[in-house]
């Protein structure tokens, strides 16, 4: 499939350019150190793209790399506190370039650090957009990481892939570019198989294309080709576009927004989702699972119904009022994701009733929607 890029990209004034660890950093024989000559190409391509009139959020990953090369390791440690501190070190030595560099274009910046619980609490997201928002009003990049010197388990994203998508949807910008170390999505591995070829149009990531999904390739990252196209379903999912390409391609930021054919350009999928309906349905972590039989689900993705009790075969998780849980169909695929009006326990009582069979007990009140319309997202 092709498609006109220069026609799609006409419209794009606003863009989250996402830089992976190991076109940032580079490890050497004595340990890591920062790739200065790609932080000097990568900055000068985004203030080109900046005079063009296109507001630029940047997400940068490296930060443990240029710290463990301060801390004199020759390889990544997997002990969390040595990471943490790695990050913690590496973190103002990365910034400290970005702005000597950015400076020599009179170009200011911002450092923003997040976790999962600033995309994943409303109050917390919404600050973090408005947030984003100011600065670029006032013609500051923002330069984005994952807060790791703080980040557990519990509250990581995981991956900066995945940490610039939800930044897209924070900024509402129209495009996503992944740069890494890999010219785009192959047919198969291009290290493996001469016979690999690049895709330059993904219209929908199917099964087929998750099965072209490998493992991290680079010591300094933490993502693969799986978390990049993850990162890319959900900017689609919401009806943005995204990139895929090598960092080390000249002027590769002006190139792809001129419509160049570079990478492989995720179209995509339907409508543009609100702001809190992204939120649902990319930054909260379900609680829990519903499993829907046919007629429930046939009612909500062609009809755009609520999903009503009766509808529902069993519910399973440790889920609370206005939590978000996934919706599955009774071959186990999820569909859509929601807040429901019910915990589990009060939930269960109710599974399979109509409307008019639900009675409330004293003091509590039960609702017609498990999900209502306004408060669930249809998902791939």
């Amino acid at each position: 499939m092709t498609a006109n890029r220069q026609a799609l990209f006409e419209s794009v004034k606003r863009i989250v350019v996402k830089v992976g660890s190991s076109s940032i950093a580079v490890q050497q024989s004595d340990g890591f150190d920062l790739n200065r000559p790609q932080i000097d190409a990568l900055v000068a391509d985004i203030v080109a793209a900046k005079k063009k009139g296109c507001e630029v959020l940047l997400v940068s990953s490296g930060a443990i790399g240029a710290g463990l090369g301060r801390l004199n390791f020759k390889h990544r440690p997997r002990k969390m506190a040595i990471l943490q501190a790695a990050a913690a070190t590496g973190q103002s030595r990365l910034m400290y370039a970005y702005e000597r560099r950015f400076r020599r274009h009179n170009q200011y910046v911002a450092q923003v650090l997040l976790t999962q619980e600033d995309v994943e609490n409303r109050e917390r997201y919404k600050n973090a957009s408005q947030t984003l928002q100011m600065l670029l009003k006032h013609n500051i990049i923002p330069i984005i990481n994952e807060n790791d010197t703080v980040s557990v388990k519990e509250i990581r994203v995981g991956d900066n892939d995945t940490l610039s998508a939800l930044v897209a949807n924070l900024a509402q910008a129209q495009l996503l570019i992944i740069l890494s170390d890999v010219e785009g999505l192959y047919t198969s591995d291009p290290h493996r198989s001469r016979q690999a070829r690049l895709i330059p149009v993904v219209p929908r990531i199917t099964g087929e294309i998750w099965n072209l999904a490998g493992k991290a390739s680079s010591e300094l990252g933490t993502g693969g080709m799986d978390t990049k196209l993850k990162a890319a379903k959900i900017v689609t999912g919401s009806g943005e576009m995204a990139v895929m390409a090598k960092s080390s391609e000249p002027n590769v930021i002006q190139r792809i927004l001129q419509g160049e054919n570079i990478g492989t350009l995720f179209l995509p999928k339907g409508s543009k989702l609100s702001g809190r309906k992204r939120w649902i349905a990319f930054c909260l972590r379900p609680r829990g699972t519903i499993v829907v039989d046919a007629g429930a689900e046939e009612a909500l993705t062609r009809y755009g119904r609520s999903l009503l009790a009766t509808g529902i075969r069993s519910a399973s998780g440790d889920f609370l009022f206005g939590e978000a849980i996934s919706c599955v169909n009774e071959q186990g695929q999820e569909f859509a994701r929601g807040l429901t009006n019910y915990d589990l326990i009060r939930l269960q009582r109710v599974i399979g009733k109509r409307s008019s069979e639900i009675q409330p007990e004293p003091g509590q009140k039960y609702y017609d929607e498990v999900i209502h319309r306004d408060n669930l997202v249809i998902l791939e």
